[in-house]
């Protein structure tokens, strides 16, 4: 016997969205003729969260899951359950393909994703059930990206802007001061981002500004956090004299392949932050808050929220 579920790509990056119709069909295989029972397919949506802590002698589970949507459809369903049987429950030999069609609920939901503790999944889901035997299953998942739009959020065009000073320590004296400025919060995969800055080198020794783009996983789970980070591109500019004060502008190219960002997921957060640094200290200067939204539809996701800047420091 062979079974399988597959469904139709309605774009060339193979993705879909809130609204999209979702289309396929299961194949059923057979030699001789078969007693099914059931044989349905499900489509649903969901994230799910899941890491161990060891405590002394204790292991601690931390799990959270939140399901966006489920729904069924049967192409063969048992006689004695309610509703009405859609097909024949004997089955004859060959090859046997049965058309499915449903639509992604219109409701906010995030983009397809997976970490090291959590991932957001859409799978379709095919099961058959026979009398005394075991259920086959097969399923596979879909790319879904969330539907929201820069143009249409004036937050995510809002400039960000951050200024720090700071003392300098051990064998440098007098301070450096940094002004940095990102003309909006939002971005697409493979766009530069402009940092400005005013850089005053108050102190004795030459410096070197120093810019990280990272990725920021956080999972969440039993009043719980997990976090990951990972650093994606670094970069150093020009070396500043002591006792000078310069303006500098260096752009930033986020990767083509950078993931969307995610801040509408109650158990997981996908985030990116800029960080810049100088090379005197490792105490980082600035961290600037982005979106990175798939570059097919637009700007996707949350912007970060704007108290973030108090605390990024601490």
């Amino acid at each position: 016997m062979s079974f399988i579920v597959t469904y139709n790509s309605i774009n060339e990056n193979n993705t879909f969205t809130s609204g999209d119709c979702v289309s396929g069909h299961v194949t059923l295989e057979v030699a001789k003729d078969c007693q099914i029972e059931s044989l349905m397919v499900q489509f649903k949506g969901k994230s799910e969260v899941l890491w161990t802590e060891r405590h002394g002698q204790v292991t601690v589970v931390y799990h959270s899951k939140d399901k966006y949507f489920s729904i069924k459809h049967y192409f063969i369903r048992d006689k004695n359950a309610k509703g009405k049987s859609v097909n024949n429950n004997v089955v004859a030999p060959g090859c046997h393909v049965y058309p499915f069609t449903f639509h992604v609920p219109l409701q906010s939901m995030p983009s397809s994703f997976k970490g090291s503790v959590g991932k957001i999944t859409y799978t379709l889901k095919a099961v058959l059930s026979r009398s005394m035997r075991v259920n086959q299953k097969d399923k596979t998942n879909i790319n879904h990206v969330s539907n929201a739009d820069m143009s249409s959020d004036p937050v995510l065009m809002i400039p960000q802007h951050e200024a720090k000073d700071k003392k300098m320590k051990f064998f440098t004296s007098g301070s450096v001061a940094m002004d940095v400025n990102l003309e909006k919060t939002g971005f697409f995969q493979g766009e530069g981002i402009r940092v400005m800055a005013c850089i005053e080198n108050n102190s004795s020794r030459e410096i070197k500004p120093k810019y990280c783009l990272y990725r920021k996983h956080s999972f969440f789970a039993n009043s719980s956090r997990r976090v990951s980070t990972k650093d994606l591109l670094k970069e150093v500019g020009e070396p500043i004299p002591a006792s000078t004060s310069v303006k500098v502008s260096k752009v930033i190219a986020i990767p083509h392949d950078a993931e969307p960002s995610i801040l509408n997921c109650s158990n997981i957060k996908a985030e990116y932050r800029l960080r810049v640094s100088i090379s005197v200290t490792r105490d980082p200067f600035l961290k600037e808050g982005l979106v990175h939204p798939p570059p097919s539809y637009g700007a996707y996701g949350m912007y970060p929220p704007l108290t973030d800047f108090g605390n990024v420091y601490q």
